[in-house]
């Protein structure tokens, strides 16, 4: 909207124009000023909502916020009655079931302690009983037996130490009396040839690149353990671990290449090798391209989960293009979710597009409190769409089986959906350049993109994996705050890629990582045979032969 005249009026000037109006007698210049006024606060109002806009995404950013529907409006009556008598979606089971029984069912809150379960990685320790083993006579009574039960009793103790220890061996050294030879006591076996084992660059790439753990705050805290430990020997170790794994990190890149959905997306992020070069080279000053991000990719390969992170001037459409060239040739083309950037998109692939629905429904979120009754139409329209979703995981539908489903319970309401908001456009029931007529105008550009879901089997609604993702390079941005060098973006690729991978496919990063560098010419030969989920297979094969 164009900035309105300026009108100057004085305050007498002011005070007359009140009373010719209480008086219904204007003069003709009257007109012209009172249009100035209604042009003034049309345009200071869609000034304070932007800004409002604004604020409240600053603020999420800052302090994070819920953006569930249940948090973020009150129920209508339409919506109520829904959940009184039940969508379609609810009361039919895709399964052949009665969903009445499921519903008395409280969902798991996800909450409270863990049992003992759940420490999959503590050090088991076997308690015998004292006087009683199995066959023995039962104390309490004399006719039975005891017998040793197959779940044993199980207290958990937990402890601290360091997060990298050190062991000192002190070795015998002898003098002889005559010739003044010293003789020495031989370094155990157990002591290994380095002085960083396996474990110990381990524990530091996942500290560092995994947890976002700066080198200088560990340095810090194994000081004060008395295990000294600086920065810059820490980035050799780091550096020494990748260089004997990285064939696993070019294999998961191979290997991702091949997916059937690939997510995208880019944050920004700092190489000062790259930024240094940009103020003194003239190329880089008059190129248009100054800005410097990590890429996130999630692959998913016959339902295995790959992620991946590209550091570097090259956004996420480059990225993307680059993996594509690793795919085979007789592939389909692969599903691609991400938000709707034009650079998002490769430029000499062909995929099938599809864009994020959470993005389309954030837009609507950030002007809540000013458009009340037509956002919460459309966030209760998409809540629907998500209860389908959520039915079609928890019975581990097929492609084709959740396709038909969403064509079956979600298309119409897309659709009554797409027919309102056409509407609140061609019938001006809403300014266009207000948050709520930019919102609409969105959704409705990007329309086949953010319904794939009800049009190709397995395109996903949203790009949350990717997102979640991310949060890992954003950890170390708000801890590390840069990279150095393009090298040391590449190790935090590396780390990253592999550490998140294991955490999709839930294997412990740092058991994997320690076997990668202990059987690193066997993972130079055959990387593929080393991958997070079927190293074990490797490791079984080692030990049969």
């Amino acid at each position: 909207m164009k900035e309105p005249k300026k009108i100057d009026l004085t305050e007498k000037e002011i005070q007359e124009l009140e009373q010719r109006l209480k008086d219904r007698c204007l003069d003709p210049g009257d007109y012209e000023i009172i249009d100035g006024i209604i042009k003034t606060y049309v345009y200071l109002y869609t000034a304070v909502q932007k800004k409002r806009t604004s604020i409240k995404r600053l603020l999420r950013v800052l302090f994070g916020s819920t953006e569930k529907s249940k948090k973020l409006l009150k129920k209508s009556d339409k919506h109520k009655v829904k959940e009184a008598e039940g969508s379609e979606a609810e009361k039919a089971d895709p399964a052949g079931g009665d969903k009445s029984d499921q519903a008395k069912q409280k969902k798991a809150k996800g909450h409270g302690r863990n049992g003992a379960s759940a420490y999959s990685g503590a050090e088991r320790v076997a308690v015998k009983h004292p006087d009683l083993k199995t066959g023995d006579p039962c104390p309490l009574c004399p006719k039975g037996k005891v017998y040793k039960l197959k779940e044993p009793e199980v207290v958990i103790r937990i402890l601290g130490q360091p997060p990298l220890m050190a062991c000192a061996y002190e070795m015998d050294k002898l003098r002889c009396n005559s010739c003044g030879a010293i003789l020495k006591a031989e370094l155990p076996e157990e002591a290994g040839q380095e002085k960083y084992d396996e474990t110990a660059g381990s524990m530091i790439a996942l500290l560092r690149y995994g947890n976002g753990f700066p080198f200088k705050r560990l340095e810090s805290l194994q000081d004060s353990f008395g295990v000294p430990l600086p920065a810059s020997t820490q980035w050799e170790v780091a550096e020494g671990v990748a260089d004997r794994i990285y064939p696993v990190f070019d294999e998961l890149i191979r290997q991702a290449a091949q997916g059937k959905t690939i997510y995208t997306d880019d944050t920004p992020m700092k190489i000062l090798e790259l930024m240094q070069a940009g103020n003194t080279d003239e190329d880089c000053k008059q190129s248009s391209r100054t800005g410097l991000f990590t890429t996130g990719i999630v692959s998913i390969v016959n339902d295995r989960k790959i992620g991946l992170f590209f550091t570097g001037r090259n956004h996420a459409g480059e990225n993307m293009t680059e993996l594509l060239r690793k795919r085979s040739s007789g592939l389909d083309p692969p599903i691609q979710m991400c938000d709707a950037l034009s650079r998002n998109l490769p430029e000499t692939f062909k995929v099938i597009l599809a864009n994020c629905l959470v993005h389309g429904r954030r837009n609507f979120v950030d002007v809540l409190e000013s458009f009340p009754e037509q956002c919460q139409y459309v966030i209760e329209t998409l809540a629907e769409v998500y209860k389908n979703d959520e039915i079609t995981k928890q019975h581990n539908m097929s492609p084709d089986e959740r396709l038909a489903y969403h064509q079956t319970h979600s298309e119409s309401l897309m659709e009554e959906l797409h027919q309102w908001l056409k509407q609140q456009l061609d019938e001006k029931e809403v300014e266009p350049n207000s948050g709520l007529g930019k919102a609409i105008a969105y959704m409705l550009n990007h329309w086949k993109a953010l319904t794939q879901f009800f049009r190709v089997p397995g395109a996903p609604l949203d790009n949350n994996i990717c997102e979640r993702a991310l949060k890992r390079a954003i950890l170390h941005r708000k801890n590390s705050l840069f990279y150095k060098t393009e090298h040391g973006a590449y190790i935090g690729d590396l780390f990253m890629s592999i550490i998140h991978t294991c955490n999709l496919s839930k294997i412990n990063p740092f058991k994997y990582l320690t076997l990668l560098q202990k059987h690193s010419s066997k993972v130079f030969k055959n990387p593929h045979l080393w991958l997070p989920w079927n190293y074990q297979t490797a490791l079984l094969s080692m030990s049969s032969a």
